[in-house]
């Protein structure tokens, strides 16, 4: 496993990070031995939120309260707010439940604008004056929309973006990861398994390892799943004749207007769980599929037709995708399987 430096921040790590949302799902006991296994087995950038519930929480039990020498780990947080009094609300109740004195990349979570100093809102001048305090070591910036992305990256502003980055990047995804690398702006991978639509550890982690000044922050939740990124410690996969070829027909059946799972559409306003339902066609045919067959997930596909056209969810889309339309086509291909029209491998 090769060393990455994250753009300008100085910050040296293996490049394979742990992405902390998961763990909002388990017990803390399981969380703190998840954690420590994952730092005895080299992880060293925890990546998390204020918006994940208890993570954080989590991972100030797992680290804090001098475990470990607090040089030794990397924490990334973010906030959502939109105000300054709820930036340094935020800031210090991450501070708190991380049971630390500084976090080392504070986030903005989920821009809608690339923020900037004096742009009326004050938030640029609180990343600037929390740095000062020494409250956070670096600035960061969390986007789903391209276009704010790459004004981050072109701003001058942020040491680190974070952005959803897998083997079914379209090409102005590798722009966005080229300009970041010409501004010197470490990336931080997110989704890096495609909102769980990749399957193949080996061809994701291959993938990712070809690109300098960038660290994947993998969902981690199991013990399995901890196992498979800590076996590339020692022997990283390479993008090899036979990935290649695999991740080419991954993008053949996978690349277009699909649904990643991101969930920023909800809560939709006839209760249908979008962000499942959205990738129905996908989830059934690339994982054992009479998990997706049963009478629950078979009622909650037939809410699609209670759809309202509101199309909120298109609004509220970082992709820009026709999702009451392609909800249909999801039903119309669900039905299809059910009735055996249409035949998937378990």
């Amino acid at each position: 496993m090769k060393n990455i430096t994250l753009g300008s921040t100085g910050i040296t790590v293996p490049q394979n990070g742990f992405g902390a949302l998961p763990i909002q799902r388990i017990s803390k006991e399981n969380a703190v031995k998840l954690l420590r296994r994952a730092y005895e087995g080299g992880m060293r950038y925890f990546d998390t939120a204020r918006a994940y519930s208890d993570s954080e929480e989590k991972l100030g039990a797992a680290f804090g309260d001098g475990w470990l020498k607090r040089e030794n780990v990397y924490i990334a947080t973010k906030t959502h707010s939109k105000t300054p009094e709820g930036f340094w609300k935020d800031l210090e109740t991450s501070l708190r439940l991380l049971k630390t004195d500084h976090i080392d990349v504070y986030q903005f979570h989920n821009l809608s604008q690339c923020y900037r100093p004096g742009d009326g809102t004050g938030m640029y001048e609180c990343m600037v004056e929390a740095k000062r305090q020494g409250k956070i070591r670096h600035i960061g910036a969390t986007a789903h929309k391209i276009g704010v992305a790459r004004e981050v990256a072109e701003s001058g502003l942020y040491e680190t973006l974070q952005y959803p980055m897998s083997y079914l990047a379209e090409e102005k995804e590798l722009d966005l990861l080229a300009t970041c690398q010409r501004n010197n702006v470490g990336f931080v991978c997110m989704k890096g398994l495609a909102g769980g639509l990749i399957t193949n550890a080996r061809a994701a982690m291959a993938f990712v390892s070809q690109f300098d000044g960038l660290i994947p922050i993998w969902g981690i939740q199991r013990e399995k799943e901890l196992d498979d990124w800590l076996s590339f410690m020692d022997e990283t996969p390479v993008l090899d004749d036979e990935l290649l070829a695999f991740i080419a027909k991954e993008r053949q059946e996978l690349m277009g207007s699909f649904c990643r799972g991101c969930g920023y559409c909800l809560p939709c306003t006839v209760g249908i769980k979008i962000s499942d339902c959205n990738r129905m066609s996908l989830m059934i045919r690339r994982a054992p599929s009479a998990g997706w067959l049963n009478e629950y997930w078979q009622a909650e596909m037939e809410k699609i037709e209670e759809c309202v056209e509101c199309r909120l969810c298109v609004s509220k889309c970082p992709y820009e995708l026709d999702v009451p339309n392609l909800l249909r086509k999801n039903l119309e291909d669900y039905r299809n399987v059910l009735a055996g029209k249409t035949k998937v491998t378990d």
